[in-house]
């Protein structure tokens, strides 16, 4: 067990049943591992996500614990939620924002169209790092056009990333895993 457990919080994205194959999944089962604390909910209605309960869920997942760090990682449409969320917002030490739609794609898929309303890209000084793959389909402008430069967050560029999803071969990530474990560490590909 290591010295310095951490609670993680992993927030999956849309569609998502939380699959063996995703990074998030391989992340989770990785940090347990290692001694640390590892909260990987099912969100409600992953098919037909409604915002408020999707909030809801993240208030219920996301009390920080008593002691040691607490860090976030939201993948694709839970990086809409972790902005959204606003005062809601848990008290975390440290957010990685992997792979976030951009809010033309999200506001024009249907049942996700209510994550983009509204949401605020001038808030400053949010402390989180965006991670996004070229050639996303999902934020095909960029999301460090979308997120990065307006919200003044340190971003890295995964080259070929794509949506950073097991469809572009993201299950292991060690990069990841390395960041969990010392924030200065720069996420990198596969």
């Amino acid at each position: 067990m290591t010295s310095d457990p951490r609670t993680f919080l992993i927030l999956h994205g849309y569609e998502n049943h939380r699959p063996p194959g995703h990074w998030q999944h391989w992340l989770a089962g990785e940090l347990r591992a290692r001694g640390h604390e590892v909260r990987y909910p099912q969100l409600p209605e992953p098919d037909a996500p409604v915002l408020d309960d999707w909030l809801a869920a993240l208030e219920e997942h996301g009390k920080r614990p008593a002691t040691g760090e607490f860090v976030v990682l939201a993948h694709s449409l839970s990086v809409l939620l972790w902005l959204r969320a606003g005062p809601r917002r848990p008290d975390a030490d440290r957010v990685l924002l992997v792979s976030p739609p951009s809010p033309p794609v999200t506001a024009s898929i249907g049942p996700i169209a209510a994550f983009a309303e509204g949401l605020d890209l001038t808030e400053r000084g949010l402390a989180a790092r965006l991670v996004h793959g070229e050639g996303d389909p999902y934020c095909p402008d960029g999301a460090d056009l979308h997120y990065g430069l307006p919200l003044a967050l340190d971003t890295d560029l995964v080259r070929g990333g794509e949506h950073l999803n097991p469809d572009t071969g993201y299950g292991p990530w060690p990069s990841v895993l390395a960041w969990c474990e010392d924030p200065a560490v720069r996420i990198e590909g596969r």
